[in-house]
């Protein structure tokens, strides 16, 4: 309290803390490393920011991952920055979610599926 005071009294306010996201960015240096040393289901959203779909889906992805917080991992993949890993994985609409148990695709899911669809095929993985 006794600084917030201090930061009104000076004109300036606060700065908002920036809130850590739970979907960790993967690119295709990084993509192998993380999904070979999960030790919990991983479910990866392939996405582009120009598709609306994707947009949509994006606060959901969030709330699973909150959700499922030490029973699962979620990431993500900007395929136009990506090319190479939706090439290898076979990504040909998006987005795309697949989701890896022990370093291997267990499950893929193509399109904006909502809420109750992607948190359905996820917590078939989850024990």
């Amino acid at each position: 309290m006794k600084k917030l005071r201090e930061l009104l009294s000076k004109g300036k306010e606060p700065t908002e803390q920036r809130v850590e996201s739970t979907v960790k960015e993967l690119n295709e240096k990084d993509f192998d490393a993380f999904i070979g040393k999960a030790d919990k289901p991983v479910l990866v959203d392939f996405w582009a920011e120009w598709c609306m779909p994707c947009l949509a889906m994006a606060p959901i992805v969030e709330s699973l991952a909150k959700k499922y917080a030490g029973k699962a991992l979620f990431a993500k993949v900007n395929v136009d920055e990506n090319p190479g890993l939706a090439m290898r994985f076979g990504i040909y609409g998006i987005p795309t979610f697949i989701i890896f148990v022990n370093g291997k695709e267990v499950r893929r899911i193509v399109g904006a599926v909502g809420k109750a669809g992607l948190e359905a095929e996820l917590s078939k993985f989850i024990a």
